[in-house]
């Protein structure tokens, strides 16, 4: 949670604020900031699966040792661009460095050691991110009183101390401690689990490899839903300040306490999507949640008056919030935590296309029409197309298995939850 909340407040949610002070110094355009976040996103997807793999194979502690130092470098550096060129480079290194340490690193941990509660152990991990939202306003406060280039510079020193500290405490499986997951008897080999109020869940001898994963349709719906939804987050990431600020008029002041209130809801929604992700159906949590990501971004896209900025606000943190820990507990649950860092890291090359999408085409479309309607509203619609994806994703069947495990309608939740 710590981790999450240096690497979310820090740089992720916190982008928005830096490309606002960069276009008033250096006249870049909209597309040009786009261009630098969406690099850095497609190369998060692109290393995602030597990623994966590293992590089931070394731990994540030592990724987020490595990740950690290269983000406090690149933000050190940051401090003293003066060109597009550097600019590039040197996000490109905390782009590196923050995936390093991480979203994908400090959910195999938390996979790995939790299993009856696993959504609520991954909502509360990932409420680190939200908190993280928390500090965009005092992010503003610092680059008000001391520049940009001076936050940056502390920002860089605060992710490299406590960053490797926070790391001293994180082990990759319970295994690894002489325990066991959940702190309960392992089951007999071929004994299904089920998690509390939860999920059966495969048998550890039968998670799915990798490989066997990719084959299967349920690995492609999720991973497509999942595009879908971060094709609005991207561009809102690094659009949403610009948006509050150039085209409706407010402060970056008053476009940080938007950012805050979003993402206090984001923590409510993330609490939330933890506790009813392990009792109810997983995929009924998820449209819920993409539907919310439309209604939110038409909000904004067309907000004329405060009372739709603070809708959108409330309904867009609850919507995010909520579809994290619940869609990461779908694939854990569906594939098993044996291979889990390299799926979720062949995953990733699908989920940063939208990452990556999100941002440029909103920025584009900004720049020629002089507003972000357009954009807006077209990310709005694809995203209203993802949820389909996230529908369809029904439990898979691994490669010679006769026996189907039996999953309550999609349309009706139940305290029996996914299957």
């Amino acid at each position: 949670m710590v981790i999450q909340i240096l690497i979310g407040g820090l740089m992720f949610q916190s982008f928005g604020v830096y490309a606002a002070e960069l276009r008033e110094q250096f006249g870049w355009s909209k597309t040009t900031l786009s261009a630098g976040f969406a690099m850095t996103r497609a190369e998060s997807g692109l290393l995602g699966p030597l990623q994966g793999w590293a992590v089931d194979r070394f731990g994540p502690r030592i990724m987020i040792r490595i990740g950690i130092t290269s983000t406090a470098i690149g933000f050190l550096l940051f401090s003293q661009i003066n060109s597009i060129l550097t600019f590039f480079l040197t996000f490109f290194l905390i782009a590196v460095g923050s995936s390093m340490a991480g979203f994908m690193t400090l959910t195999v941990a938390v996979v790995n050691w939790f299993e009856r509660k696993r959504a609520l152990a991954l909502g509360l991990m990932s409420t680190g991110f939200a908190i993280g939202g928390l500090m965009v306003p005092l992010v503003v406060l610092s680059m008000n009183v001391i520049g940009w280039r001076n936050t940056s510079i502390a920002t860089g020193v605060l992710i490299f101390i406590v960053g490797q500290i926070v790391a001293t405490f994180i082990y990759h499986r319970p295994e690894d401690r002489g325990e066991t997951i959940d702190g309960v008897p392992a089951p007999e080999p071929d004994e299904p689990r089920r998690a509390a109020g939860g999920p059966v869940v495969i048998p550890a001898n039968d998670d799915f490899t990798a490989r066997e994963a990719l084959r299967t349709p349920t690995f492609w719906f999720i991973s497509i839903g999942h595009a879908s939804a971060v094709l609005i987050i991207g561009a809102l990431m690094v659009h949403l300040v610009l948006h509050l600020h150039e085209s409706l008029g407010y402060s970056t002041a008053q476009a940080g306490l938007v950012i805050a209130l979003m993402t206090a809801f984001q923590i409510v929604g993330q609490l939330g999507g933890g506790f009813f992700g392990d009792e109810v159906n997983k995929r009924v949590l998820l449209v819920a949640c993409m539907v919310g990501h439309v209604v939110a971004l038409l909000l904004v896209a067309y907000a004329t008056s405060l009372w739709m900025i603070m809708a959108f606000a409330v309904i867009n943190g609850l919507a995010w919030g909520g579809r994290g820990p619940v869609q990461q507990a779908l694939r854990a649950d569906y594939f098993g935590r044996k291979s889990f860092g390299t799926i979720m890291g062949f995953s990733s090359l699908i989920v940063m296309t939208g990452m990556s999408t999100g941002p440029i085409v909103a920025g584009i479309l900004a720049d020629r029409t002089g507003s972000y309607e357009l954009g807006f509203t077209i990310l709005a619609i694809v995203g209203g197309v993802g949820t389909i994806f996230f529908a369809l994703a029904a439990p898979p069947r691994r490669p010679g298995q006769s026996l189907e495990r039996p999953e309550p309608p999609l349309a009706v939740p139940t305290l029996a939850g996914e299957r």
